[in-house]
């Protein structure tokens, strides 16, 4: 270690204030840019690493010119719905919303043709379709022709006629989507090592326009979301209205998350500050922490900006684990300094602190290494939020580890604490109370673990990973109020579509006019190759999708259904109530006016891809919802029951994307655990040189991670994006208590070889600031509790109950292995 003390001795204890300043200059550096500091919520951000749902999402969605770009505004009057105040209100309402920039069209019952003159028919479906804002028509009329339109209920109106939907579409910009190809081909070339030097620069390029573009139309939806909320403010007091739609459950998403980061990262802090002021009760033991954690965050918050590296609303949580990481070694170092100042009390405050450094920075090396590989195993995980964030953990870790070591010394250099009586005090610690609980209790400690052991694997079995978007808010938000009642009186929140290709055409089957072939299918039973008609819309296709349909609407947890098969109802009702022969049917493509195809043929057919589309509604608020069961029953019922090709049917949505995610957490966290334990283990083996104090340190690791995860299966809290990250918190804080407890037993056992005498000196000095540590981590983010957005609280409790685990483990279970097999030797 004389190279580490000539660098302490030689450049930081002569120089604080030249360190300070060239600190400060890095600060400001990493300052320059926070401005391109972003939080990202969208679907991109939320996939698998080469998932491609997410690009058969888009594929989808421009096939059948459809998008889920739009809000949904609920809309209950106070007074009756279809009168003509009532209407007035709405078509007021709807006429301000309209003239919102970035709006570019509104859906509602005022604009959406009607089916109730006694003169339509298939023949004058032109000229006879009317609509509430155009034509005049009764309210009674019109609410009679909306309800007994199969497209209707359940999606612009409720059944009950009371409530009905504005939709407020907010398209994106081509210019989105040309640089997106642009920018996901040049990256294809690149990884497939085709790119020329042209080309690389070329996606840097696309790369940047594509960020500031897409971060500028993050920025204008955030605005228009605004004004529609002041403009709904302003009809409340005569109507019940909710919002709700994709880009406001994203928005609010980020919202939720910036506010807490905000508000609660500075309450969170203020906790932490208070609690090491009850403790130390020195202003420069709350200042020096306070200042390390916060040039921390500072410095990797700078990083990410310049990196233009998004945090998601995964790896948001890496601002509190930086703090818990930074906070817990300067508290070590504290109370180490403290030790030494009782100890030699005449010694000076270099000296001490010189001591102190050198006496500190192995354990927490190995623990800041150790903890590194902890979250570098979350880049196995093979979900771009989680490899993220394993990364900014990773190098976060380095960056607290360097900064402790280096401003840590400074500061004290700059600012010698004193003395105080509480140092001088041979008072015994409180911590003593569980080095007496293991000593005379050893075997009520090595069964109770045990049965936690038990308990846990019982909690892991019944570990989930459904969740629903709705369990994300509090009752009290009104994006909770607005999924429930979107869900109970207008057919669903969340979008799944399943997309079916048409069978191939028989190898006999010619080209040429569909209608050539002398025999007609519609009146006559054909062989397969004469039956083949090049179009969706023949009799037996259109059976095949009816029952298609039908099956999808029976399904519990989906709510309003849609496909060309309500097309044909609405054609059926225009039709006197007859449903379309099969000559009818083949020409409906030419039969439906011109601006009603993007309403009533184009969301569902595509007869260039030969794709049929239904588009379903799934309720979120549906206490049975299982995503991958209904995926899973969905595909299996139409490959198997209805003997479409496996190739034939496609699922896709948010819906989709969300629930691969989800699915893909519980493998991620079985397989980036045993990463975890595994690379630890290895750390272990390489630090202490010996099986037996690997084995006895894996353990209150294996049962704080285990109780976490175990508790979230007995309280039935699913793992989701947010309580995956949980179980690699826990392992890193537990390798913290373990290995240094387990460093300073090696170093206490030394001086007389008595394991009990040894223990109670570890559990009075390093433990005692163990228990600081998580005293003043759980103090701190127990305030995260008032957060509105669940996922947060979650965080914060089981944040609290990892470091009460850890710290348990590590004061019983850890001090009475390491007594009962004794890894040092016997007795000296």
């Amino acid at each position: 270690m004389s190279w580490l003390r000539s660098f302490y001795d030689r450049l930081i204890f002569p120089r604080p204030v030249l360190i300070l300043l060239l600190f400060g200059v890095l600060l400001v550096i990493a300052s320059l840019r926070l401005d391109q500091f972003r939080l990202d919520a969208s679907a991109e951000s939320l996939v698998l690493e080469n998932d491609r749902s997410l690009e058969q999402y888009r594929e989808v969605n421009r096939r059948f010119t459809t998008s889920d770009d739009f809000l949904v505004i609920t809309f209950t009057p106070d007074q009756e719905l279809f009168s003509d105040d009532g209407l007035a209100l709405l078509a007021s309402l709807r006429d301000e919303l309209a003239a919102l920039d970035n709006v570019s069209s509104t859906n509602s019952i005022l604009n959406v043709p009607l089916l109730h003159s006694p003169d339509l028919t298939l023949d004058t479906v032109d000229t006879e379709i009317k609509t509430i804002d155009e034509d005049g028509v009764e309210p009674e009329t019109a609410r009679k022709a909306l309800l007994s339109n199969p497209l209707y209920p359940n999606l612009l109106i409720s059944e009950d006629g009371r409530t009905t939907a504005l939709q407020v579409n907010l398209p994106t910009p081509e210019r989105y989507f040309e640089l997106l190809r642009e920018r996901n081909s040049l990256r294809d070339r690149v990884e497939g090592g085709e790119a020329t030097k042209q080309e690389q620069q070329r996606l840097e390029a696309v790369s940047q326009e594509f960020i500031e573009f897409t971060e500028a139309q993050g920025e204008e939806r955030d605005r228009t979301i605004d004004n529609v909320r002041a403009i709904l403010d302003s009809y409340r007091d005569q109507a019940e209205i909710y919002l709700g739609g994709v880009p406001m459950i994203v928005a609010d998403m980020i919202r939720f998350i910036e506010n807490d980061l905000s508000t609660f990262g500075i309450g969170v802090l203020l906790f932490l500050l208070l609690t090491l002021a009850i403790i130390f009760r020195q202003w420069r033991w709350v200042l020096v922490p306070l200042l390390c954690c916060s040039f921390t965050v500072w410095l990797m918050i700078g990083y990410l900006s310049w990196a233009q590296w998004p945090v998601t609303v995964i790896s948001s949580n890496f601002v509190s684990l930086l703090l818990i990481m930074t906070l817990s070694l300067t508290i070590h170092l504290i109370v180490r300094y403290r030790e030494f100042q009782h100890d030699e009390p005449e010694a000076s405050p270099r000296d001490t602190l010189r001591n102190t450094l050198l006496a500190m920075i192995k354990p927490c090396f190995y623990m800041a290494i150790t903890t590194i590989v902890a979250f570098g195993s979350l880049t196995f995980s093979g979900i771009r939020p989680v490899i993220d964030f394993g990364w900014m953990m990773t190098i976060g870790l380095a960056v607290a580890f360097l900064i402790t070591f280096l401003i840590f010394p400074t500061l004290l250099v700059l600012l010698p604490p004193p003395v105080d009586e509480r140092v001088k005090s041979d008072r015994i610690p409180f911590t003593d109370l569980f080095a007496r609980f293991t000593e005379h209790y050893g075997k009520t400690v090595l069964v109770g673990s045990a049965v936690i052991a038990v308990l846990c694997v019982i909690g892991l079995n019944r570990l989930t990973v459904e969740n629903s978007f709705i369990d994300y808010f509090k009752s009290s938000t009104e994006i909770h109020q607005g999924m429930i009642t979107i869900d109970d009186r207008l057919g669903g929140t969340t979008p799944l579509d399943v997309v079916i290709t048409d069978d191939k055409p028989p190898e006999s089957a010619g080209g040429g006019d569909p209608f050539a072939s002398d025999c007609d299918p519609f009146v006559e039973d054909c062989d397969e190759a004469q039956e083949y008609r090049d179009t969706w819309f023949t009799y037996q296709k259109m059976e095949r999708l009816s029952s298609v349909h039908d099956y999808l609407d029976s399904l519990p947890e989906t709510g309003k259904v849609q496909s060309i098969n309500t097309t044909l109802d609405i054609l059926a009702q225009v039709n006197g109530g007859e449903p379309l022969d099969a000559l009818e049917l083949a020409f409906v493509p030419s039969a439906v006016p011109e601006d009603l195809r993007d309403i009533l043929l184009t969301p569902y057919i595509s007869e260039e891809h030969d794709q049929a589309r239904f588009s379903i509604r799934i309720l979120e608020t549906s206490p049975d919802l299982r995503r991958q069961e209904l995926l899973d029953r969905i595909r299996t019922h139409l490959t198997g029951e209805m003997g479409f090709e496996d190739d034939q049917v496609k699922l896709t949505g948010m819906t989709v994307m969300y629930n691969n995610m989800l699915q893909s957490l519980f493998e991620s966290q079985i397989k980036t655990l045993g990463v975890v334990f595994l690379a630890i283990m290895v750390m272990f083996l390489i630090l202490f040189r010996s099986i037996k104090l690997a084995l006895i340190g894996m353990a209150p690791n294996l049962i704080a991670a285990g109780s976490v995860l175990g508790l979230m299966g007995w309280l039935g809290i699913p793992l989701d994006m947010m309580t995956i990250t949980v179980a690699a918190i826990t392992v890193g804080i537990a390798v913290d208590d373990t290995i240094h407890y387990i460093h300073r037993f090696k170093t206490e056992f030394s001086k007389d070889g008595d394991y009990i005498a040894t223990m109670h000196r570890c559990h009075r000095s390093i433990g005692q600031a163990m228990f600081f540590t998580s005293l003043t981590i759980i103090t701190g983010f127990s305030i995260l509790v008032l957060s509105n957005f669940i996922p947060t609280i979650y965080f914060g409790l089981f944040t609290g109950f990892a470091m009460f685990m850890a710290l348990v483990g590590a004061l019983t279970l850890l001090p009475r292995l390491i007594v009962l097999i004794k890894p040092f030797g016997d007795r000296g």
